[in-house]
């Protein structure tokens, strides 16, 4: 049994260390706390035992802990302008032995680290066995799902009119209706980035994200924020596209 309770504890003491007044650094904290839930809700409605969901709501808690260290020296969230997050997390949680603050038992640190390690990356390191692998596609899901929400809330504030009156990269149009996810090297204007957001239904794992998604309706949410002044065509296609592409997965029995 993981203590959960403990764990959160623990993780507060952890970030405490930070300027949580920065709002980059408790928006950081605001997202660990909610992936955590939403870690938590999905392997429940995946139907995983008390231990997976367990787990899964620890790993959802932990997968940003690098994101603290790295904004606090780099200034920046931006992995290939400072240190990939992922890797400096795993390396904060084997760094004399922290990941023992938050599990007493030994038991899935190899999960626990190979989920963290994987979570930001376009595709997962080889050899991971089978239950490594489905840990590290629900929290690469759940990490997403929030990030989709703080698209629809929080990102942009300032940015609205830019993106309204920006247009979309060939390439990145072109990718989107290839159904890729669109690589950070490959947004070049403002409205390239809500799009690439959008291209995050490309690379979910599990049929409850679907619905988890739909639910939320982040899709139509995010689109919905701007009056598009040049791409209104664009985004119509875009939206109509994205939420068949995400209504046929949920009826497609090949996915978990």
């Amino acid at each position: 049994m993981i203590d959960l309770e403990q764990a959160q504890k623990e993780f507060l003491k952890y970030v405490n260390q930070f300027d949580i007044k920065e709002k980059r650094i408790k928006r950081k904290i605001e997202h660990s706390l909610r992936v955590m839930e939403i870690s938590k809700q999905i392997a429940q409605n995946l139907n995983w035992n008390k231990e997976e969901i367990e787990l899964a709501t620890l790993i959802g808690l932990l997968h940003d802990i690098g994101r603290f260290e790295q904004y606090t020296k780099y200034k920046t969230f931006n992995d290939k302008n400072s240190i990939d997050h992922g890797t400096l997390g795993v390396h904060i949680l084997l760094e004399n032995n922290k990941i023992r603050s938050f599990i007493q038992s030994q038991k899935y640190d190899e999960i626990i680290e190979k989920s963290i390690y994987n979570h930001n990356k376009y595709s997962f390191e080889n050899n991971l066995t089978e239950q490594e692998k489905k840990f590290c596609a629900l929290i690469k899901d759940c990490d997403k799902l929030d990030i989709l929400y703080e698209a629809c809330e929080i990102f942009w504030k300032n940015d609205k009119e830019r993106i309204e009156k920006s247009e979309i990269s060939k390439v990145v149009l072109q990718d989107f209706f290839q159904e890729k996810l669109i690589e950070n090297d490959l947004k070049v204007t403002q409205l390239d980035h809500v799009i690439g957001m959008i291209s995050f239904i490309y690379d979910i794992n599990f049929k409850e994200s679907y619905e988890f998604l739909i639910k939320k309706d982040y899709i139509n949410k995010l689109i919905k924020r701007f009056d598009f002044k040049i791409e209104k065509q664009n985004m119509k296609e875009i939206q109509l596209y994205a939420n068949e592409y995400v209504k046929k997965k949920i009826k497609d029995d090949r996915i978990e």
